[in-house]
């Protein structure tokens, strides 16, 4: 069993920036990848990108690529996600998630993950 809990959630302005956490507790010594996703209210739930834990290689999707980072802190079983210039359409829930098998292909599946946060909201102002 592996249990998550995201921080670092809140209200933020237009074109400021984020930093969320992912505290991972459990056996994580059997993850393989720790992804990020968002669900806004009425809209499916996005992926954002992942970390292997095996590589350390990032993966990020297309449409956040330029605004992203993701990191993690192999010693503490942390994983941050770093999003910059938010915008309105950056307001929603954000979950990681993990994985206990890697194939960089399927990321960004959200059946891919093994074990979820319960998220913490973010909110961009104007």
């Amino acid at each position: 069993q592996v249990t998550l809990v995201e921080s670092g959630g809140g209200l933020v302005q237009a074109g400021g920036s984020l930093r969320l956490s992912c505290a991972a507790s459990g056996r994580f010594a059997s993850t393989r990848v720790t992804g990020w996703f968002r669900q806004a209210p009425g809209r499916a739930r996005q992926w954002l990108g992942a970390i292997s834990w095996v590589t350390d290689s990032t993966y990020y999707a297309e449409f956040v690529k330029d605004r992203l980072a993701i990191s993690r802190d192999k010693a503490d079983n942390m994983v941050y996600l770093q999003m910059n210039n938010l915008n309105l359409e950056d307001t929603a829930v954000y979950y990681c998630a993990t994985a206990l098998k890697s194939g960089s292909s399927y990321y960004s599946q959200a059946l891919w993950y093994d074990y979820w946060g319960q998220g913490t909201q973010v909110t961009v102002s104007s």
